[in-house]
């Protein structure tokens, strides 16, 4: 169990990055959701112990995280956002300096590596330098890292950046399979990243919790207020000036725009089922939009 009571953190200069952060984590996957800059990064760095929270309490199957805090070190994968490799050693080379730094005796290690890089899809380029690896290749080592002692706290920052898509579908159905029995934390931007396999999904604005719950609860959240229209092409901006605009596609009879509003936008536009994306981009843009923020986190789970 880990869990963050009240937890803020304020770096030099003033900048307030996460404020009053309180969640319970078990075994399952917590999607944290959010736009760049919204202290997703931030809250997942004093998650992994690699900073100190400027305010509340980090605990670790009850005990405090911050004074002591080897015990969920021991038990913690992390993958931050920027991953750094030295250039010349191979994904073998570092992989295995990896797991001896972790304490792993070398015959386990050399199984669990094999077994990883496999995972990863990069068994066929374990013996090439680093250095000449793609981004998204590199992000598969620091997936591959972070399962080096089968961790039972798994924290992930942005995992699927740079990977392709079959790469992101094989990375999310391996958080999923890891979560049947560990604690993982997924943060990201994208939201298909999270919807697949989260149940449970904190989207995090300005550095706080504004809603919380699992996809069709946080969909809720604007049900009644997602329609589709079709409109001609002048007449788009003056929609997109006027409402959050989800999706637009080119249709021969003109361009079909999903569209949220509290009431019917125009006469021939359809009520549709509302996703994620519909909330997330809702919520991210509305303290500009209809609705203040306030009332919109007064109905998801807090």
């Amino acid at each position: 169990m880990l869990e963050l009571i009240d937890v803020g953190k304020v770096y030099r200069g003033g900048r307030n990055a996460v404020s009053g952060m309180t969640l319970r984590l078990g075994p399952g996957l917590l999607g944290l959701l959010g736009p760049n800059g919204a202290g997703k990064s931030s809250l997942m760095r004093m998650c992994a112990t690699v900073t100190r929270p400027s305010s509340g309490s980090l605990l670790f199957e009850g005990q405090d995280a911050v004074a002591h805090p080897q015990p969920l070190r021991r038990a913690l994968g992390y993958l931050p956002q920027d991953f750094g490799v030295h250039p010349h050693l191979t994904a073998l080379e570092f992989l295995s300096y990896l797991a001896a730094a972790k304490g792993i005796s070398a015959r386990s290690a050399r199984a669990r590596i094999t077994e990883l890089l496999e995972t990863v899809n990069l068994t066929g380029a374990a013996r090439r330098p680093l250095g000449s690896y793609s981004g998204g290749m590199l992000r598969r080592v620091g997936i591959a890292q972070s399962l080096l002692g089968d961790p039972q706290v798994l924290i992930v920052d942005e995992p699927t950046a740079g990977l392709d898509p079959e790469e992101r579908v094989r990375f999310r159905n391996l958080l999923g399979d890891l979560a049947a029995d560990r604690t993982v934390m997924l943060s990201t931007h994208i939201v298909s990243d999270v919807e697949s396999v989260a149940s449970d999904i904190v989207l995090m604005v300005g550095g706080r919790s504004v809603l919380r719950g699992s996809p069709d609860e946080l969909s809720a959240v604007v049900a009644g207020r997602v329609w589709e229209v079709v409109v001609a092409p002048e007449h788009v901006p003056a929609v997109q000036a006027r409402y959050v605009v989800s999706r637009m596609v080119r249709t021969d009879a003109g361009v079909r725009l999903r569209v949220l509003a509290d009431a019917v936008p125009s006469a021939d536009a359809e009520q549709v089922v509302p996703g994620l994306e519909d909330v997330y981009l809702a919520v991210v843009r509305s303290s500009g939009g209809p609705e203040p923020l306030s009332s919109m986190a007064a109905r998801g789970r807090p």
